[in-house]
């Protein structure tokens, strides 16, 4: 056991569960440590079965149990900056769940105590770069053979939202996935936001504008829009569809089980995203246990945390004034050159 990366994870709801059975049951090179949540009956149940694992319900507390060598951040966004900065201050590496910092300005001051260290300790959850497909589609956007691309249409949804979900909500949690994966897709950063508001569906709860479409424009004048519905009723679907100059390629169609009986067919659907993205958060821990092991820091960077506010922020005044807004980042630093 001494041999394993020793793993604080910081939250224990639906997420941060998850990790912990994928780091003690999934991922090779790893065990828990050490889990913490304020709600203590919920970090029990979590650590239940895992040996040698303490439990807390103070975040920080949990950076200094016996055998905490890397922490896994997946509590709730407001609580990042403050685990972040305090691993930092223990030299301990991360992997934080998206969003990073759900305000612009406290994801400035993340960014700017790692770049004060001089190294990178941060690697940020945008698990969609480890899906097979989207791995497919960046090495083909990036070998050229479609030429230059010109658009991303997305799609976004869900079966349906949390309750106390915002009109908001839809930009910084969900449609965070497509800011990242488009940045990382086109390589390039995002300039401006516009949202339209078609029609609320009757589905979605009294007050929440759901769908939402949301349009970006890139600095090298592509553009990317995203369908985001959070309460479609029948299933997750994300979906991403390249429009190049020489062809198009998409991804993220339904290649699941399809049973035929009775005289008719019907195919699977996925409920979730921990269905959906299931191996690719697989990818994701592994790939950051590995690295870690190594010393190393690989993924995305906090720097890429950091355009994943300012790009939302700058989407939240679209949709709330009606009007195009443009993202304003600051300079990048050295150390995410």
């Amino acid at each position: 056991m001494g041999d394993l990366l020793g793993v604080a994870v910081l939250g224990a709801g639906h997420m941060g569960a998850d990790h912990i059975r994928r780091l003690q049951h999934v991922v090779s090179g790893a065990r828990v440590a050490a889990v913490a949540d304020p709600d203590a009956a919920r970090a029990e149940e979590a650590a239940a079965g895992l040996d040698g694992a303490s439990v807390h319900t103070d975040a920080v507390a949990a950076l200094d149990a016996p055998g905490v060598q890397a922490v896994l951040i997946a509590s709730p966004g407001p609580a990042h900056e403050e685990a972040l900065l305090a691993a930092f201050a223990r030299g301990l590496p991360v992997l934080c769940e998206k969003p990073m910092v759900p305000d612009s300005t406290g994801a400035l001051r993340v960014m700017e105590a790692e770049a004060g260290l001089g190294r990178r300790l941060a690697q940020i959850g945008f698990m969609r770069r480890y899906d097979s497909e989207y791995r497919r589609l960046k090495a083909l956007l990036d070998g050229g053979s479609l030429g230059r691309p010109l658009m991303l249409h997305c799609t976004h949804r869900n079966v349906s939202s949390p309750p106390d979900f915002t009109s908001a909500m839809l930009i910084n949690s969900s449609v965070s996935h497509e800011i990242d994966a488009a940045r990382w897709l086109l390589g390039q950063e995002l300039t401006a936001v516009t949202v339209l508001r078609p029609a609320s569906s009757s589905g979605a709860p009294e007050g929440l504008v759901d769908p939402q479409f949301v349009l970006f424009e890139t600095e090298q004048g592509a553009l990317v829009d995203v369908e985001v519905f959070v309460n479609c009723g029948f299933g997750y679907q994300v979906r991403c569809e390249a429009v190049c100059e020489a062809g198009s390629a998409r991804i993220g169609e339904e290649h699941t089980m399809v049973v035929t009986a009775h005289g008719s067919a019907r195919e699977e659907v996925a409920q979730d995203y921990l269905v959906r993205f299931a191996d690719a958060y697989d990818r994701e821990v592994q790939a950051w246990v590995d690295a870690t092991r190594r010393g190393r820091v690989t993924g995305p960077s906090v720097w890429d945390g950091y355009a994943a506010s300012v790009v939302a922020e700058a989407g939240v005044r679209a949709l709330e004034s009606g009007r195009r807004a443009v993202v304003d980042l600051a300079p990048r630093p050295d150390l995410y050159a």
